[in-house]
């Protein structure tokens, strides 16, 4: 594919990842021609910048990915598809709506993009397929256990759209590690962020668990980076179809590991852990060795020491002191529930006021 001749239309665009995305391609590629899709829950949530990262789309739409219309896809060369219900809290509370958006309207536009004649076609998926991982560093060829609708959602999408990968359509599924880092919409409710956050306003990281789980780590910058090499992905670089672990075998921590990272790198915070807590099962090690083969060009580059500094960095800049933070804006989950209350949206995410 030539980027200056290419559209490339982003679904979650005004998401956690999508935010950073946007930037990160229009910085590399001045020419392209991105163009936004989004139901607009998360679109007020701006974090540390007064201008949205929509400003470098060409186009910016409105809507539910369940209810793609007519016409979206025309012209189109690349579908990047981040739109999703994010995350496992989210998921619990609507697992209904977790498979419909998750599932079952990734594969309708998958669809949809081929029997348009799209080339590329990118679905971000997840590590936290491989569940409760005991043992070695899970590859892409092992055994998957999902243990939440969240990660039951994304490797039942991966399953049907290895069917779809045919003809001129190049399918990437790239099975994240745990996200982190400062993004223009910052989300809380992720493992690492949520430790700065702590630290920053209570001088405390309260650990839940008793810190052994483990979790791989990518910064959000890293995970642009990982979108943009699947975007221009040929199909002789690893198949028509592609499920790869998108992360670096150095950054797979214990949760425990990454609590006292954050309070080394935040002098006066101290570190709870709740050793009598119930296992976590949430627990596996990832191998990476197939996306470094694959995308040597591409590999992860931020440490963890930058992600922590860069959320810090951050959160200090929007003075941010809130103690009571997981109680925000900053948590998605709350965010959609204060949508439902105030009669926004029904309990089955549908708008039920136009939001522009």
């Amino acid at each position: 594919m030539v980027a200056a001749s290419m559209r490339v239309l982003i679904t979650g665009n005004m998401g956690y990842v999508g935010s950073v995305l946007v930037g990160h391609l229009r910085a590399k590629y001045p020419d392209l021609s991105l163009i936004g899709y989004d139901a607009g829950f998360f679109a007020r949530c701006l974090t540390g910048t007064r201008t949205p990262p929509e400003i470098d789309l060409v186009e910016q739409h409105f809507g539910d990915v369940r209810e793609i219309p007519p016409g979206l896809l025309d012209g189109i060369d690349a579908v990047v598809h981040l739109a999703a219900i994010s995350n496992d809290p989210m998921g619990r509370r609507f697992e209904a709506v977790t498979e419909e958006v998750n599932f079952r309207a990734s594969i309708a536009i998958a669809q949809a993009a081929l029997d348009a004649g799209i080339r590329s076609y990118v679905f971000a998926s997840t590590c936290s397929v491989y569940g409760n991982a005991n043992g070695a560093a899970r590859s892409e060829t092992d055994e998957l256990a999902p243990l939440t609708a969240y990660a039951h959602s994304k490797i039942n999408t991966e399953r049907l759209l290895q069917h779809l990968a045919r003809g001129d359509m190049t399918v990437t599924c790239l099975r994240f590690a745990t996200a982190c880092g400062m993004s223009p919409r910052l989300r809380l409710d992720l493992v690492l962020n949520d430790f700065v956050a702590s630290a920053l306003a209570c001088g405390r990281i309260e650990v839940l668990s008793d810190g052994t789980p483990w979790r791989p780590l990518i910064d959000v910058r890293d995970m642009a980076r990982a979108i943009e090499w699947a975007i221009f992905r040929g199909a002789k670089n690893g198949g028509p179809f592609l499920a790869v672990n998108a992360g670096s075998d150095a950054c797979n921590y214990q949760v425990r590991e990454l609590a006292e990272a954050v309070a080394d790198a935040i002098p006066g915070s101290e570190v709870s852990i709740n050793k009598n807590a119930a296992p976590d099962r949430r627990s596996y090690r990832v191998a990476f060795s197939l996306f470094e083969t694959l995308a040597p060009e591409f590999l992860p580059q931020i440490p963890l020491r930058e992600s922590i500094a860069s959320v810090r960095e951050g959160l200090v800049a929007m003075g941010f002191r809130d103690r009571a933070f997981r109680t925000s804006q900053h948590m998605r989950l709350n965010v959609l529930e204060e949508c439902i209350a105030a009669g926004r949206l029904n309990h089955d995410l549908h708008w039920t006021t136009p939001l522009y």
